[in-house]
């Protein structure tokens, strides 16, 4: 089976509704290891997941590049991409401290040091950023997350530019390896799972 990829977002487009968007990235993620350690509560954590991804989301439709798949039964989006193109300096989230305290709520100490991690393995040579890849719950296993990788690997190959992403459990560790991924290193968070901060070379097409 195929899937129809298209570009949603291209900087500066405008005027955009992100609320989809959003919606999706919070369903596919707000019970997903990392979001479990920051909220144990389950309430909290689905609560608090939409204005959490919110801020990313707005982020890449003004500094990234989004990809999506709609559903072609319903016309609902299925997955989503979000890229950033560090290949040039960007400049961080509008307002982010204020919001993702606002969104973290008493988990805000455990953002920070999230945060922190992630930084501190984050790789400075040029090179694009996957910071979400979200499939929607009801449409995984199908072939949708390969499908929007492949989209932007083929651009990346295509200009000789190398990808990064930190896969945040085995699962998706694996997926992103099939599509050539190497491991760099293991990011550890106190009392908290392990993320695998991951590089890809790009590849010659034929």
């Amino acid at each position: 089976m195929t899937y129809a990829i298209q570009d949603l977002v291209i900087r500066h487009v405008s005027p955009l509704d992100t609320a989809e968007i959003t919606e999706l990235v919070a369903d596919a993620m707000w019970d997903g290891p990392v979001a479990r350690w920051l909220h144990p509560d389950p309430m909290m954590r689905r609560r608090n997941a939409s204005r959490y991804f919110e801020i990313f989301v707005d982020y890449a439709v003004q500094y990234g590049e989004v990809y999506s798949t709609s559903d072609a039964e319903t016309g609902r989006m299925a997955g989503v991409a979000l890229w950033f193109p560090l290949t040039s300096l960007i400049p961080p989230p509008a307002d982010y401290d204020r919001r993702v305290k606002e969104a973290s709520e008493d988990a805000h100490d455990r953002v920070l040091k999230l945060d922190a991690a992630l930084e501190a393995h984050h790789p400075l040579d040029p090179h694009h950023y996957l910071a979400f890849l979200a499939v929607r719950p009801s449409r995984q296993n199908r072939g949708i997350g390969g499908a929007l990788l492949d989209r932007h690997h083929a651009r990346l190959d295509s200009a000789g530019i190398p990808a990064y992403l930190e896969a945040n459990d085995p699962r998706n560790r694996d997926l992103y390896l099939r599509h050539g991924y190497q491991v760099r290193t293991v990011i550890e968070l106190p009392d908290g799972p392990p993320l695998w901060a991951m590089w890809r070379q790009p590849m010659a097409r034929i």
